[in-house]
Order: structure tokens, then C-alpha cells, then sequence
């Protein structure tokens, strides 16, 4: 009854606090934190014991594949290099920086432990800057880099940790952790990519979106077990498998589906996501009181956590600048080659397409010639500059997941309870101190948002190219005179009415055609109508092949054909 109790209330907590963030135009999670934090200290308020294997084993893999199956292929492929160094060469420099500070600050600890120590503080928050930064309207290229680096950074510390833990009980060398490293990645994508494109195949099969989205539930950790087993990393693998899910459903999964999964999803990630927040901050006088109980002095750790803080702060923004650099020597490049890809276009579009396997060929490269183009094109529509570069520098955020992984270091590790309150330090300093002051940093240096205009040609265009696929099916005698029955004047005009794609938001004015008693009527209309969702459904992945038009502007045509299709699956059954 206690326990019942106690999560009754933790989630009237999160919605009760998440209600007065909105008002107070406060990112959720840092209120939360700082709610947590002063109800640990109130007498009688529980302080759940809750095992970090459950955050890291059953809670993290949930939250990174929710954020990875909404996060666009087309964007995190784009920026998999600055990806790449924040969540991997950045965290084994944050690593050896911390760790040799632990080393020194610490007596007796050992370099196994201060390395230990060092990896758990280096990943950061999946959620925190990127809630911060969504709500000041930030660049969506520089929200993509933060919740890419939070996807896989995670992975990078925790194979880190493993190591260091192993280092302390036999020895190593680096280039068996080089080798390690490795293997864990290659396996976890491999892994990873299987689990994604089963998932999808498999679900494709059924046809209940309450079967379909209790299968999605589970997939996390088909990806996470068997990439832990192989000594791989689980999160990296469920990371991959979401990435993967969210890049074919709409292939594979019928619109009604991936509605219904994608509601209960991001009710389960507010829940879980926001717990972890609020559990963080009910763990810190636990913690403190931990510490005094074995002789330790507190307010050394909270020292020696603010130092490590500043420290990683510090490692974070000088790897910023080298990272800016070369992403503007990127767009360089891009002005460079970006006239000689459109010309080289230009010439294979006008070129007559052999046929047979040479076609085939002919077409692949006329779509990889197209895709480096508009990657050339993103790259000097959305540069990041030395504004992008502060804001990045600045949302070092660390989260619930250091304090998790801080309490998995092994029972006879030196100074353990000081160690894991000083990663709670460097967690919540880092996450209230940058989080409340990201977003006058982001007012400060003025970092200028996504051009609304562009957002708008670009939906624009993508609608038009939509309709004109609609408009080519109805078109074609194969669809409206199948057999050589033509459709009806009356509900071809109503499905050419109907087929104009709406926003996500727009509301229909009803399913049908004039006389809807009439079945056969009716089954026509269906038919034609599937037939243009079909054919407007297949020109939207061909675009998003492309990469021509903003993923935003994919997705919300997306969701406005996936509304259409759900209306008309209720309108048939």
C-alpha cells in the first residue's frame, strides 16, 4: 500500500509541477530537480530506495529509444560527425581530464576509481538542454546535435565504466580498451539494426494498434539484453533500433498504428522521464547523510563535485571551438562542390535513363548525386557559427543518469559514498546552474532561429509535389477504370476534393461521397481514395530520399497524411 502510495503521488507531483513550469516558462525538468531537492530535506517526505540497475537497465534504454524512433534519419546522418566527437572523443576527454582531478583531489583512490568516477560524470542529459533549448526557439541543427550527443553519449560513458571498473581488479592496456570500444559499438549497431528491422516487419503483421504498440514496449530491450550478453553496449543497440523503427514505420506501419504508439509513448516518457528528475532530487539528503554516517565530510564533496563541474565546463567549451571549426570548414566545402553537384544534376536529369540493371544503376547515382547536393545546401542554409558554438559549449547539462551510474560502482571501490555524492554535485549543479542561465546565454549571443519562411516554402513545395502524385493516380485508367469500368464524375470529384493534404491540425468536413448510402459508391470511393494515399505516401519517402525539404516540413506532411489515412480506415469500418 505504501509503495501504491508513494507512486500516486510522484506522478501527481510531476503534473503538478509540470503544470506550473509551463506557466512559469521553466524547463520541467529543472523545476523538478529543484522541487526533489528541498522536499528531501522536509521530515517525513519519503526517500525511495530505488535500484540503479532498474534506471540504467530498465529506464534509460526506454527514454533514448522514444527520443531516437522521433529523431529524423536524414538530420542525424547529416550531423553524424559533430555528433560523433561531442558524444564519444568528448567524453573520453572528459574522462582523463575529471580523472586525473579525482586522482589528485582524492588520497588513496586509485586511478581505476577516479577514471571510474570521471566516465560517469562525462555523458550528458538527454533531455534537459534540448527542453531548455525547444523552449527558446533554438535552431533545429543545434537541437539535433544536443539530442543526438545525449542518444549516444550515454553508451560512450557506460563502455568507459565497464573498463574502469575491470581495470581495477587486473590490468589493461589501451589498446584493448581501443579494441573493446570497438567491438562494443560494431556489435550494438549490428544488433541494433536487426532488432529495428524486425520490430517493423514483424508488426507490420498485426493488424490491432493496441498488439502493435505493446509489441513497441518491448523493444528496447530486445535491443538492450542481447547487446549486454555479447559484451556490447544495450543502450547504443536500443538507440539504434529506435532510430531504425522511426525511419521505416512509415513504409511499413499502417497510419493508425503509429498514431496510437506514438500517444501512449510520449505519455511513458513524460512519466518515466520526469520521475527520474524528481527522484534525483529526493536522493540528495540520503546522500549527504551516506556520507556522514561512514566519518566523510560532506561539504568536501560538495567542494570537490563544484571543482569537477567547472572542470568538465571548462573541457566542454574548449572542445567547442575546434568543434565549430571544423564544421565551418564544412560549409566551406559545401559552397565549394555545391555548384558543381547541381550541375552534375542538372546533367543526369536530363540525360535518358538506360534500361535494365544500367538503369537501376543510373538512378542510384542520380539520387546520391541529388542527396549530396541538398546535404551541400543544409550545410549553407544552417551553419553554426560562433553563437551555436556558445549555446553548445554552455548545455553541458548532466542528469539522473550520472547519479545512476555513479551508485553501480562496486561496494568495495574507495571513498564510495564521497564519490557518488560528488556525481550528484557535478549532476546538479551542472543541471540547475547552466539550465536556469542557458536561456539568457541563448538571449545573449543572439543566436537566430529557424527562417519561418523557409519552413513554409519548403511545406509548400512538398504539398504541391504530393498533389501532383494524387493527381497522376487519378489520372491513370489503370486506377479509375480497372476492367474497363470507369469511376463515377461524382466520386472522382469528390476523391480529387478530398485528396488535398491537410495540416495535422485541420479538421475534415467528413468522409464520402454524395449519396452515401449507395455501397458501391462507397467501396469506390475507398478504393480510389487508397489508392491516392498510397501514391502521395510513396512521393513523401521518395522526397525524404532526396533530402530536398526540411525534416520538419517532412514530418508535418506526415502527420497530415497520417490523419488522412485514419480518418478514412474509421470511415471504412
Amino acid at each position: 500500500m505504501e509503495v501504491t502510495l508513494v507512486v500516486a503521488a510522484g506522478v501527481i507531483s510531476i503534473v503538478v509541477v509540470a503544470a506550473l513550469s509551463d506557466r512559469l516558462g521553466v524547463a520541467l525538468p529543472l523545476s523538478l530537480v529543484a522541487v526533489g531537492i528541498g522536499l528531501s530535506f522536509v521530515p517525513g517526505v519519503p526517500h525511495p530506495e530505488v535500484d540503479p540497475e532498474w534506471v540504467l537497465a530498465g529506464v534509460l534504454p526506454v527514454l533514448l529509444y522514444a527520443a531516437a524512433v522521433t529523431m529524423p534519419v536524414q538530420d542525424f546522418r547529416r550531423d553524424v560527425r559533430p555528433i560523433t566527437g561531442l558524444a564519444v572523443l568528448l567524453v573520453v576527454l572528459t574522462t582523463l581530464g575529471t580523472g586525473w582531478l579525482f586522482h589528485a583531489a582524492i588520497p588513496g583512490i586509485g586511478w581505476p576509481a577516479a577514471f571510474a568516477l570521471g566516465a560517469v560524470i562525462s555523458p550528458t542529459d538527454a533531455v534537459a538542454a534540448s527542453a531548455v533549448g525547444r523552449r527558446m526557439g533554438l535552431p533545429s541543427r543545434l537541437l539535433t546535435l544536443l539530442e543526438g550527443e545525449g542518444l549516444v553519449n550515454d553508451a560512450s560513458a557506460l563502455i568507459l565504466l565497464r573498463t574502469a571498473v575491470a581495470a581495477s581488479a587486473a590490468a589493461v592496456s589501451v589498446w584493448g580498451v581501443l579494441g573493446d570500444f570497438l567491438y562494443a559499438v560494431a556489435a550494438s549497431v549490428l544488433i541494433g539494426l536487426a532488432v529495428g528491422v524486425v520490430n517493423v516487419r514483424v508488426r507490420a503483421l498485426l493488424n490491432d494498434p493496441v498488439l502493435n504498440t505493446a509489441v513497441s514496449f518491448v523493444v528496447p530491450f530486445v535491443a538492450f539484453v542481447p547487446a549486454e550478453d555479447a559484451g556490447a553496449s544495450g543502450v547504443l543497440a536500443a538507440v539504434v533500433a529506435g532510430l531504425v523503427t522511426g525511419h521505416l514505420s512509415p513504409r511499413h506501419l499502417a497510419a493508425r498504428d503509429r498514431l496510437s504508439e506514438a500517444t501512449n509513448w510520449r505519455t511513458l516518457s513524460f512519466l518515466l522521464e520526469n520521475a527520474v528528475f524528481l527522484l534525483m532530487g529526493l536522493s540528495v539528503a540520503p546522500l549527504v547523510a551516506r556520507v556522514a554516517e561512514r566519518g566523510g565530510d560532506p561539504w568536501s564533496a560538495i567542494v570537490l563535485g563544484l571543482a569537477a563541474s567547472a572542470v568538465v565546463t571548462v573541457i566542454r567549451m574548449a572542445f567547442a571551438v575546434p568543434l565549430v571549426a571544423a564544421m565551418r570548414r564544412d560549409v566551406r566545402r559545401a559552397r565549394r562542390i555545391r555548384p558543381r553537384l547541381e550541375h552534375l544534376r542538372h546533367r543526369l536529369e536530363d540525360a535518358d535513363t538506360p534500361e535494365g540493371r544500367e538503369g537501376r544503376g543510373w538512378e542510384r547515382l542520380r539520387r546520391r548525386v541529388t542527396r549530396a547536393s541538398a546535404d551541400a545546401a543544409f550545410r549553407l542554409r544552417k551553419p553554426v557559427g560562433w553563437r551555436g558554438g556558445v549555446v553548445l559549449a554552455w548545455s553541458g547539462m548532466r542528469g539522473a543518469i550520472t547519479l545512476a551510474a555513479a551508485q553501480t560502482l562496486p561496494a568495495d571501490t574507495p571513498h564510495r559514498p564521497l564519490l557518488v555524492l560528488v556525481a550528484f554535485v557535478v549532476a546538479a549543479a551542472t543541471l540547475l546552474v547552466q539550465g536556469f542561465t542557458l536561456p539568457a546565454v541563448i538571449g545573449a549571443v543572439k543566436v537566430p532561429g529557424d527562417d519561418p519562411d523557409r519552413l513554409r516554402d519548403d511545406y509548400a513545395g512538398l504539398l504541391k509535389e504530393l498533389s501532383r502524385a494524387g493527381a497522376a493516380t487519378l489520372a491513370d485508367p489503370d486506377v479509375t477504370a480497372p476492367g474497363g469500368a470507369s469511376a463515377s464524375p461524382a466520386v472522382l470529384d469528390r476523391v480529387r476534393a478530398d485528396s488535398r493534404v491537410r495540416s495535422s491540425d485541420e479538421e475534415d468536413d467528413g468522409l464520402g461521397v454524395g449519396g452515401r448510402d449507395d455501397e458501391e459508391a462507397r467501396g469506390e470511393y475507398l478504393r480510389l481514395r487508397r489508392a491516392v494515399l498510397s501514391a502521395q505516401r510513396d512521393a513523401l519517402l521518395a522526397a525524404r530520399g532526396r533530402g530536398t525539404y526540411d525534416s520538419r516540413a517532412l514530418r508535418r506532411a506526415q502527420a497530415a497524411l497520417d490523419v488522412e489515412e485514419a480518418q478514412l480506415e474509421r470511415f471504412a469500418g
